[in-house]
């Protein structure tokens, strides 16, 4: 996950002293863990693999084992964060409330994930890194599409019968800004009135998901 944080890679540290052999996906996680903290102290440009072994308490041959070269662990990173997202709206999906009703239900919940201040942080490590990288530009870019692709199945299902599929995907830019857009938010003006930004989030989420123009 992308707010994977210095607790959770102390767990996984943990459980990878015991006796018992790590699992695999333990590994993988301790080396995520590890990576996304030296990605908040450093950016991914100054982090380097030997970083990530030493914070993961590894060392850089056993790094190689489970993610061949950096783009590789910001591609689980990422791939990690889709996922989450995906998880969060089965979630809503099985709630038993109307999946519009549900989404602005949780406007509270989704503001505080997205100013929560080490994921922003790693997120926006990440897009930093896009703009240099273009090997990480493609993971982002072709996350991005997979983003879209399920924010439109959302538009089909809540928006208006009527809608077209370039008003949908508009709808769908728009929700992106949002959200992306709480990142820079989170760091430039932190202590924000929460609660009326959430408000002002209902109504707009209201807008773009139901409202037939």
């Amino acid at each position: 996950m992308l707010n994977l944080c210095n607790a959770q890679l102390k767990v996984l540290m943990t459980d990878s002293s015991s006796s018992i052999r790590p699992t695999v996906e333990v590994r993988k996680q301790q080396i995520l863990a590890a990576a996304a903290l030296c990605a908040r102290r450093a950016g991914f440009h100054g982090a380097s693999m030997a970083d990530i072994a030493q914070s993961a308490n590894m060392s850089v041959g056993q790094i190689y084992r489970y993610f061949e070269n950096k783009e590789a662990i910001i591609a689980a990173l990422v791939d990690q964060d889709v996922q989450e997202m995906r998880e969060r709206f089965a979630e809503l999906e099985d709630s038993g409330v109307p999946l519009t009703e549900a989404i602005i239900a949780k406007a509270d919940e989704s503001l505080a994930w997205n100013y929560d201040p080490e994921r922003a942080a790693l997120r926006l490590e990440v897009f930093a890194e896009a703009a240099r990288n273009p090997r990480v530009a493609e993971i982002v870019r072709r996350s991005d599409a997979e983003e879209r692709t399920f924010r439109k199945e959302i538009l089909k299902r809540t928006g208006p019968a009527g809608l077209s599929e370039a008003e949908r995907d508009a709808r769908g830019e728009v929700l992106s800004m949002i959200f992306e857009g709480m990142l820079i938010r989170s760091v430039n003006n932190p202590d924000s009135d929460h609660a009326a930004v959430a408000e002002a989030l209902r109504s707009t989420l209201r807008h773009l998901l139901a409202k037939d123009d």
